[in-house]
């Protein structure tokens, strides 16, 4: 187990619509082996796995929720000029998991990524009503009708950092894991004028989350689209998780050597003297 007091291990969970179930996967596979982020960055599905996580829902309770959402159960029809759909629904979850709380009353630290619609800046809440910010983060652009907090305009987080490992390092983690939901991603052939827009929407998201990719120093990217490319699976959700938890563990014993790696080197140099005067010699 890593020691909490020693290391800051941050996780950075993307963005991915219903292959959000992968990171509840990633979770699992993390803590079973006794690895435990102590600060956790999410954007939109990634924002909500994030916020649960900070508040220690055990996984579990994740998972029975998860594998029930759907369209329906996250949204609702809106009148309104700036979408066809409100997200309210998530922030009721948010607050049924978690009760009506802010983000910094976390028991780990949190970060959400979201975009002001208004200005093109990314905004990064570490405060505030946490359902309210799930909301934002997870608000796609011209479907959900987009969040008003403090004079902004905020949507979905992935149009600027899908990946979010930069406010993990604006707060000084001594390791970042990611784990990204794009990776292997299959462009549609177009077939049509919303084809086209939609790829070329991915094609600059994708494109702009490379940029982010090198700050990570494990970066899991489980092989979700050739789940969904496969028709005669039943449930992709139990497959997304399995795949999430799978490339996890793939990747285990890389992580731990890490975190001793680090480990070593914030021990103070008289403590390391300390041990090796007194550890066994080596033939």
């Amino acid at each position: 187990m890593n020691s909490l007091n020693d290391l800051k291990i941050g996780l950075a969970l993307s963005g991915g619509a219903t292959r959000g179930m992968a990171h509840l996967g990633a979770l699992k596979a993390l803590t079973e082996n006794g690895i435990f982020p102590n600060a956790v960055a999410g954007t939109s599905i990634g924002a909500l796995v994030a916020t649960l996580y900070a508040f220690q829902v055990p996984l579990t309770t994740m998972y029975e929720h998860a594998k029930e959402l759907n369209w329906l159960k996250v949204s609702n029809f809106t009148l309104s000029r700036t979408g066809l759909l409100t997200n309210k629904p998530i922030g009721e979850l948010i607050e049924e998991l978690i009760g009506d709380v802010n983000i910094e009353d976390a028991p780990i630290p949190l970060a959400i990524v979201t975009t002001d619609i208004a200005t093109g800046e990314k905004v990064v809440l570490r405060e505030g009503n946490a359902a309210l910010a799930v909301m934002a983060s997870t608000c796609v652009p011209g479907i959900f009708q987009p969040i008003e907090l403090e004079g902004r305009l905020l949507v979905d987080g992935f149009i600027l950092e899908n990946v979010p490992i930069t406010p993990l390092m604006d707060i000084q983690c001594d390791m970042i894991v990611a784990v990204n939901l794009s990776a292997r991603k299959k462009y549609r052939v177009p077939d049509g004028l919303l084809d086209i827009v939609l790829n070329a929407l991915d094609i600059a998201v994708d494109a702009n989350m490379q940029k982010h990719l090198p700050g990570a120093d494990i970066l899991i990217e489980p092989d979700l689209f050739t789940i969904m490319e496969q028709e005669e699976i039943e449930e992709p959700y139990q497959a997304f998780y399995d795949e999430g938890f799978h490339t996890t563990m793939m990747r285990i014993k890389e992580i731990q050597m890490l975190i001793n790696r680090y480990q070593r080197k914030k021990e103070p140099k008289l403590w390391r003297r300390f041990k090796r005067f007194f550890s066994p010699s080596t033939p």
